[in-house]
């Protein structure tokens, strides 16, 4: 039988029309997008459906549609029986995550993703930042490279063992990847609105642990694993802590995908749009572990068949 993580994606996965064969296919699936809708007051429906990509990809209405796509896919393979042995999220994917392993509500989790989405927009705004996938380097040799420049600059997302992307200020994040260049590794800026994962989110960090401080964390039904550590764990009050410490810190995946397997985990299955984390967990794994995503019920029909 195999042991299985659900794991759930975040920002950069979405696209127009995400949601929208689920949401035709199950009345269910339009209520979590629904409650998603009632969340925010924003027109979550249109947005995920039909964009425009431009407005789709604001953090501010980024974060609540496609955390609600994850919710439904989450909804989708429960209702077929799949228990999870642990679960995780990337960045924003780990408040769905959250709600896999019982930790949070529904409600609670599209909560506090509509005021994160707010909170890391204004922070964003208020400091333009950059960030930079660093490829051809360990993860250890990319932390040691930030440290040699001035400036505000820290690996934002563990990746995989040899893509690390670095977060922070402009001139920083610049320095840094003509750095990595020069030791022989590529560095590619991306198109973000901020640095995420960076001192510079640390109000909306302040703000946010406030809120999450004022919701209740359940028992994990399954072992859940924190960015901020990458470490599965079932104790809700570390759960809890180490989410408000998650705006500000490292998304530790290349450490949790290692971790899971070292739990016995052999099924990774992405709960979520396209196939971001999919692609990771396959450079990080063995050949032999089995890696399957959906977004839609027919891709819900190939992972069933899949497990057999």
């Amino acid at each position: 039988m195999a042991k299985i993580a659900l794991v759930f994606p975040g920002q950069g996965s979405q696209y127009a029309g995400m949601g929208q064969a689920f949401c035709e296919a199950s009345a269910d699936a339009m209520s979590i997008l629904d409650l998603a809708e009632t969340k925010s007051g924003l027109p979550l429906k249109k947005l995920c459906f039909e964009g425009p990509m431009e407005e789709l990809t604001q953090t501010v209405n980024l974060q609540p549609a496609l955390v609600a796509l994850d919710l439904i896919c989450l909804s989708a393979i429960k209702d077929q029986g799949i228990e999870p042995h642990a679960v995780a999220g990337h960045s924003l994917g780990e408040y769905p995550a959250l709600a896999a392993c019982g930790a949070l509500s529904y409600e609670d989790c599209l909560s506090l993703v509509v005021l994160r989405g707010k909170l890391m927009d204004r922070d964003a705004g208020k400091n333009p930042g950059a960030m930079s996938a660093i490829m051809g380097l360990s993860p250890q040799e990319v932390a040691a490279l930030t440290e040699e420049i001035e400036g505000v600059v820290q690996p934002a997302n563990f990746n995989t063992p040899v893509q690390t992307v670095i977060t922070g200020a402009r001139d920083a994040v610049k320095s840094a990847g003509l750095l990595a260049k020069e030791r022989g590794a590529k560095a590619i800026p991306l198109k973000v609105s901020g640095a995420w994962h960076s001192p510079f989110m640390a109000e909306a960090q302040k703000e946010m642990a406030e809120a999450i401080g004022g919701v209740h964390f359940h028992e994990p039904v399954c072992l859940h694993a924190p960015n901020t550590t990458g470490q599965p764990t079932g104790d809700p009050a570390l759960i809890k802590g180490e989410l408000i410490k998650q705006l500000t810190s490292s998304v530790r995946w290349v450490q949790t995908v290692e971790a899971l397997l070292a739990e016995g985990v052999d099924t990774f299955i992405e709960c979520g749009p396209k196939n971001v984390l999919s692609g990771l967990i396959k450079k990080t794994a063995p050949k032999e572990t089995a890696v399957l995503n959906f977004d839609t019920p027919e891709g819900l029909d190939k992972v069933l068949q899949a497990l057999g």
